[in-house]
């Protein structure tokens, strides 16, 4: 367990930081719950050893309007590299950003996940696998997803170019790969017993949950409706005529799914005592493959989540019953024998994703 290793990784190998340059830390202080207070100091002390000029700014939590503050613009202007240890990046993800700059969204929440192989397993690693992930996708005739509990929806996906559909900031850990358009795919998915949002904004309400097991009815990328007891269908349904009706934003349209990728991605915690604070990290563990929905944008305002993927790519099971084989890719073989950090996670995957479910 070294957090300085993990810090070190984000820094040489995400943000490409040299000696000399400028850091700006966005930060969210400990107290909304999310971000641990000792994830600053760990990130700054590793940084001013590598040479670096280091300011730390309180960006505190916006939940409904996240925006970036004239002040905030003026300390981005002075700084090579911007880091958020605040989910404002998250939320400004997918918005405009000011160009010329390297900005990182870190998801490891505090020093034990910068020390364990989700922060410690080399970044480049995982760029080369979430590259070669989107390149199966894109050459794939059919791609067809199961899971234990009754999930079965297929499509030939329609990846969108190089640089589009995909945030330009810079992801730390790398936990997913480019989002799967949905408006090839139809067939049904098991929820994980509850819906959530997506990070992008928050409102009263957040979380969902059901009394037993209930599928969400795709088809050709718009929601068709939802299975299960009357009771958790009326439920499901309501939620999604408030969040959309809040918003303004088309309710039934399912945008993009991905599935986690990064085996050191776990979650220790119950997930229950903090959805927002789950989703926001579990996401890019291989057990979880998480949709895009409600709203014609990403990351849309409400998240599906199915426990234990198999992804079969043209047949190949490259995700089977949760776990992610990077071998299975054409060139992951290679990304394993060249960073053996990579291959000692993927031969000792982090199962721990908040809950568990049995079929």
């Amino acid at each position: 367990m070294n957090p300085q290793a993990g810090a070190k990784n984000l820094l040489i190998n995400c943000a490409a930081a040299r000696p000399g340059e400028r850091l700006l830390i966005a930060y969210e202080p400990p107290e909304f719950g999310y971000y641990n207070g000792d994830a600053v100091p760990c990130v700054a002390e590793a940084a001013r050893d590598l040479g670096l000029e280091v300011k730390l700014m309180d960006v505190g939590f916006s939940p409904d309007t996240p925006h970036l503050s004239p002040q905030l613009r003026d300390q981005f202007e002075r700084a090579d590299i911007i880091l958020f240890l605040a989910r404002l990046g998250d939320q400004l993800r997918f918005s405009d950003m000011p160009q010329g700059k390297r900005i990182v969204v870190s998801f490891a929440l505090d020093a034990w996940l910068f020390g364990s192989g989700f922060g410690t397993t080399h970044h480049r690693a995982m760029l080369t696998l979430k590259q070669q992930i989107t390149d199966a996708f894109r050459r794939a005739e059919l791609v067809r997803v199961t899971c234990p509990r009754g999930s079965a929806f297929s499509g030939k996906p329609e990846m969108l170019s190089e640089g589009l559909g995909d945030t330009t900031i810079r992801r730390f850990p790398m936990s997913v790969f480019q989002p799967v358009p949905a408006h090839t795919f139809s067939g049904k998915v098991a929820l994980c017993g509850f819906l959530t949002g997506t990070g992008s904004l928050y409102y009263d309400n957040y979380t969902l949950e059901f009394d037993g097991p209930v599928m969400a009815l795709l088809h050709e990328g718009r929601l068709a409706g939802f299975e299960g007891a009357a009771r958790d269908v009326a439920a499901a349904n309501a939620h999604y005529d408030r969040v959309s009706s809040m918003f303004g934003i088309d309710r039934n349209f399912v945008h993009s799914w991905h599935a986690g990728m990064h085996p050191g991605c776990g979650y220790s915690r119950n997930a229950r005592d903090n959805y927002e604070r789950w989703g926001g990290l579990s996401f890019g563990n291989p057990r979880l493959l998480h949709f895009h929905t409600c709203g014609a944008y990403a990351p849309g305002e409400i998240s599906w989540n199915m426990l234990d993927p198999t992804i079969e790519i043209d047949g190949v099971p490259v995700w089977e019953h949760g776990v992610f084989h990077a071998d299975r890719l054409e060139g992951g073989q290679t990304v394993l024998d060249t960073y053996p950090c990579a291959a000692r996670i993927f031969g000792n995957p982090d199962p721990h994703i908040g809950f568990d479910l049995r079929p």
